[in-house]
């Protein structure tokens, strides 16, 4: 009886530990001022697929245009010269003369990822030495490309940023913007804060010297999201991917139960294609353990009942402060959204065990087909 005491209540101590210090270092570094930005700002190719229509895409993609940087280009990849994202990205271009940007359309089979297919004749079609890939979805503020420069230094390989919901337009919108803010984001903000940063598909900065020495797009395709290859490439060549201070806002708008259910179960099965080990441990990172090992420790007399409603208070409080300080949504529906995501969190890791494959934008992604891939390449 002793022994389970104390190893229920390490295993309390500990996920608590690391769910209030992620929570605090990523309220700390969200507090802190912009970077200062270099002196030389060299030329930079700013690189975003589309595939068909989102609703805020006029806003984001116009978003585009807007950069306070004196020196750049904007290169629209788009699958099909009949997608329907050609047109409002004809209609921008068009308003905005001032800006150098242009539209591809077609596909290039380099790896068994559509969007790498999309954006590789950007690659093909630009002569600067610096990439900014940023998904459609996601909000540019002027600074865009001054944060990303802000994070290059001597050991960089990879300057990345997690989105942030913003904007949810409902309850599952809510939900969707918690997966992205006080979860996913505390945790890559924190592991970059030690050292251990990874990236994320949504926004990648890359030198192209740095991205061809590790294979390029063909390279990107070797797992089942590019992120995934793109951490596996730089940290390859002894280089680290780097966040940048403040984070990027992805607009949510609505979404449905099973669409947001459909996408976290996507990428949680990308996360364990791509990291095994760290997959595993993820059981770990939501309320389901500690508040597990609580209710057992109180109904063997080792803790007071009145510690699990303080342990509720403390668990959501810390993420309700997070939230106000990095300026996330924190009403009292997004904190409702908060427990609705924990209770989805260890059935998703359940789920995931069960099966690799899953559709992206109608594409079927295969880990077999993608281990295939790899094999040829060797």
């Amino acid at each position: 009886m002793t022994i389970l005491v104390s190893l229920l209540a390490a295993l309390l101590g500990l996920t608590l530990a690391a769910h209030l210090l992620s929570a605090a270092m990523t309220a700390w570094r969200e507090a802190q001022p912009a970077k200062q930005v270099p002196e030389n700002l060299p030329f930079v190719a700013l690189l975003r697929p589309v595939c068909g229509l989102d609703p805020f895409d006029a806003e984001t993609l116009g978003s585009s245009f807007t950069l306070d940087y004196p020196n750049y280009e904007v290169i629209f990849c788009a699958p099909s010269e009949h997608d329907p994202a050609c047109v409002l990205v004809r209609r921008l271009i068009a308003e905005h003369p001032h800006v150098r940007a242009r539209l591809l359309t077609g596909l290039d089979p380099v790896s068994g990822n559509p969007k790498l297919n999309n954006l590789h004749k950007g690659l093909s079609a630009t002569e600067a030495e610096w990439l900014a890939m940023a998904d459609s979805n996601l909000m540019l503020p002027p600074d865009y490309l001054q944060r990303l420069l802000a994070e290059w230094r001597p050991g960089t390989g990879l300057v990345s940023a997690p989105p942030t919901g913003d904007r949810p337009g409902n309850l599952w919108g809510a939900v969707e913007a918690a997966f992205l803010n006080t979860n996913q984001a505390r945790w890559q903000v924190a592991a970059d804060m030690i050292g251990l940063g990874f990236a994320q598909g949504k926004s990648l900065f890359w030198r192209r010297d740095i991205l061809m020495a590790g294979g390029g797009f063909e390279a990107l395709g070797r797992n089942m999201a590019e992120d995934v290859a793109s951490t596996k490439l730089v940290r390859g060549q002894g280089l680290k991917v780097r966040l940048t201070r403040h984070l990027f806002a992805q607009p949510i708008g609505e979404r449905s139960a099973r669409a947001v259910w459909d996408r976290q179960l996507r990428w949680s099965k990308v996360r364990r294609d791509g990291f095994v080990a760290i997959f595993t441990a993820e059981i770990a990172q939501g309320p389901f353990l500690p508040f597990l090992s609580a209710l057992a420790l109180a109904a063997l007399g080792a803790l007071p009942w009145i510690a699990l409603p303080l342990l509720v208070t403390l668990w959501y409080g810390a993420e309700i402060v997070l939230a106000r300080i990095a300026g996330w949504p924190a009403s009292p529906r997004d904190i409702a959204a908060f427990v609705l995501r924990d209770a989805m969190l260890p059935a998703l890791w359940v789920k995931t065990w069960f099966g690799r494959d899953f559709t992206w934008r109608g594409n079927d992604m295969s880990h077999q087909e993608v281990t295939r891939d790899i094999r040829a390449a060797e």
